[in-house]
């Protein structure tokens, strides 16, 4: 029989068998972040379209290429979220949490959506958690976010990861810095792609981005923006890298990190895989202190990250640091005849509520086919009921593992087996 539907490229079904390393993740995520003092925020799938072409970008390939548009009923141009960040701002601001002063530090674990061509870890539709820092412009702040994220991966048991980390100056010194760059493009124009052609006259910072092997070539010979970076920009790095260093975290200097998204300031930092191949990024954050003000906020520094679902879990199964799981029924109640098919129902669910995890059949076979649909499902003891078994109140317990059986008052089941199950 031919497949009336199939899911859309670029996207995964999570099955059984592997969404108790997601449920791992997560709990790692929850469990580090609120380690940190983070609070957990959950925002809508979809927002107005407009909200991520302020933050991101208009020339990001996210929101020029990639990022799912439509309109609605009421004529709005809405957009499937494509990253997580303005949508935490827009809550932050919509809420009033900025108006309490200090800092606000939130953590999400989101859907995102990018028309993009799939790759290793990267669909369509992925997942992202992710942390942001709100309404402080201390490099010690830019320190602990970095701490969160690489926290996260020591947790969940990674050892191969690095840390990429350069300072993109503010709207200060960078103008400087832009211009440079885009003279040493203009030189080099007709040797570019076409989208770095366009980028030259939008934001040229976005030529360091290009994953095109011939423009990377090119642009490896660019000026590099340290050079250009003000006095206050240049001290605000000196001590987070003094910060790293104080908590023995090694860091690479990357010059040409950028990050993506037109909103970030000063610190932008990567995390990196060694066991990847060339799609090695599974986290990546910055600092994006005119943000907030930009969705119309006060002015208020804050900082971020996000890290990849799909790719961290790719990172896992490299390292051979994917959890065992044992999601096997504990217990399988099978049935002699129609008076204890007719008690299936209570018993399992006497069982559940003990704490068990137990299932039944409900397919009408035979005794030893239900057993060896015990066996199939990993059950570790069988309870067999039937009508002489439940006129006299009892109940048989097989260990199915030593293929020995014997009574045991029915009212009694549940505490027994938890006992041998411990």
């Amino acid at each position: 029989m031919a497949l009336l539907f199939r899911r859309p490229k670029g996207t995964e079904d999570v099955l059984p068998d592997r969404v108790g390393y997601w449920q791992f993740l997560e709990g790692k995520v929850r469990e580090v972040a609120s380690r940190f003092g983070y609070g957990e925020v959950r925002t809508p799938t979809f927002e107005e379209a407009e909200l991520f072409a302020r933050s991101v970008g208009e020339d990001t390939d996210i929101v020029s290429k990639e990022m799912y548009t439509f309109e609605d009923r009421g004529g709005r141009l809405m957009a499937l979220k494509p990253e997580g960040t303005a949508s935490v701002l827009r809550a932050y601001l919509e809420h009033g949490l900025h108006k309490g002063g200090g800092l606000t530090k939130l953590y999400y674990i989101s859907p995102i959506f990018r028309y993009e061509k799939p790759q290793a870890g990267r669909y369509r539709q992925s997942h992202q958690f992710g942390a942001e820092a709100i309404g402080s412009g201390e490099p010690s702040l830019d320190v602990e976010v970095i701490d969160l994220a690489l926290s996260i991966y020591r947790e969940l048991g990674l050892s191969e990861v690095s840390l990429l980390l350069n300072s993109i100056g503010c709207p200060k010194c960078r103008p400087s810095y832009r211009q440079e760059l885009l003279k040493f493009a203009r030189a080099h124009r007709e040797e570019l792609c076409g989208d770095c052609r366009r980028r030259m006259e939008t934001n040229p910072l976005r030529l360091l981005d290009c994953k095109v092997e011939g423009c990377g070539r090119i642009m490896a010979q660019a000026p590099v923006i340290s050079q250009y970076l003000c006095d206050e920009c240049r001290e605000h790095f000196e001590e987070v890298k003094g910060g790293l260093r104080s908590l023995g975290i090694p860091y690479r200097e990357e010059s040409k990190l950028v990050r993506g998204l037109d909103y970030y300031t000063r610190t932008v930092f990567e995390v990196v895989h060694g066991g990847l191949g060339a799609q090695n990024a599974i986290c990546g954050g910055g600092r994006y202190d005119g943000l907030v003000e930009e969705l119309g906020g006060p002015p208020t520094p804050a900082l971020g990250f996000a890290g990849g679902v799909e790719r961290t879990l790719l990172a896992m199964e490299a390292e051979g640091k994917l959890p065992e799981l044992d999601e096997r029924v504990e217990v399988f109640v099978a049935y002699l005849d129609d008076p204890g098919r007719e008690a299936l129902p209570k018993v399992l669910s006497e069982l559940r509520r003990a704490g068990l995890r137990a299932d039944g059949s409900y397919t009408g076979r035979s005794l030893k086919s239900q057993l060896r649909q015990a066996d199939r499902m990993g059950a570790r003891y069988t309870v067999i009921i039937g009508g002489e078994e439940l006129a006299k109140g009892m109940a048989i317990v097989r260990d199915m593992e030593l293929s020995e059986q014997r009574e045991v008052p029915l009212d009694g089941t549940p505490k027994v087996l938890r006992e041998k199950l411990g």
